[in-house]
């Protein structure tokens, strides 16, 4: 069984069809990539799989279990977490505490306990405070734990998303875009990362424009074209494929 299976997918919004019948598996595992031109359809997919929009037909099954309409935090208590297209940090805030708001999603303590400052919650952020720690080190970000998430540069405003998004100890991460606005030293910094942290234990859903990381680092690839699936296949079949070259890279068959 996949641990992830979307079948039939649909979603329009005002007559258009910015998905339509999409229907892929990601085994456990993986890194698999979702490609396509400007407008595809991608990004509105990955909002559909995190509970960001609801479709109007289709179903997404995590490890065997619906979640077509379940909430975003509870699909990120599942074990589905995710970056966005456009940074999300939280201003005025540090980048610790921006990757600490990721790992709240496990902790045990309720609303009451931590208004009462119960001992049980002191332990509790002390350890959500350290294990955020060890991942902004395993990103290579632990110098930046104290300064202003925002006033970062670029790149390491995009680390401290991610180190935000693994914070929830994902089984499935979700990157929307992870190499945009990156230069290419960042970007091949990017794809190694990308595989130590599928070595790690997270099976990763990967959409980008970035065709090199993508061939570089993706087991599959799924290719869609104004909101439907034209292509799956491993990425040296998927840049074989004629419909790819003619549709995605715009060249004509002879």
């Amino acid at each position: 069984m996949p641990l992830l299976r979307v079948s039939s997918l649909s979603k329009s919004f005002g007559g258009v069809h910015a998905v339509r019948n999409v229907s892929f598996d990601v085994e456990k595992g993986m890194i698999k990539a979702l490609i396509g031109p400007n407008g595809a359809g991608k990004t509105t997919l990955f909002n559909l799989v995190s509970g960001f929009v609801l479709p109007d037909a289709g179903e997404v099954r995590f490890d065997g279990r619906p979640i077509r309409g379940v909430p975003p935090c509870q699909v990120a208590a599942l074990g589905i977490s995710r970056t966005f297209q456009n940074i999300k940090l939280f201003a005025g805030m540090t980048a610790l505490e921006n990757v600490m708001v990721g790992r709240h999603v496990r902790s045990r303590s309720g609303f009451l306990a931590s208004m009462l400052h119960l001992p049980s919650t002191w332990r509790e952020e002390a350890e959500v405070r350290e294990r955020s720690k060890e991942l902004m080190e395993f990103l290579g970000i632990a110098a930046l734990a104290d300064a202003e998430a925002t006033s970062l540069a670029y790149g390491q405003q995009r680390a401290v998303e991610l180190a935000r998004a693994l914070a929830s100890e994902p089984r499935m991460v979700l990157l929307d875009e992870p190499a945009a606005g990156l230069n290419m030293r960042e970007t091949a910094e990017l794809a190694r990362l990308i595989v130590r942290i599928r070595d790690r234990g997270a099976t990763v859903l990967l959409v980008e424009h970035d065709m090199s990381l993508v061939m570089d680092i993706s087991d599959e690839v799924v290719v869609l074209s104004y909101g439907e699936k034209i292509a799956e296949a491993d990425p040296r079949t998927v840049q074989k494929d004629p419909q790819v070259i003619r549709v995605y890279l715009g060249e004509e068959e002879c």
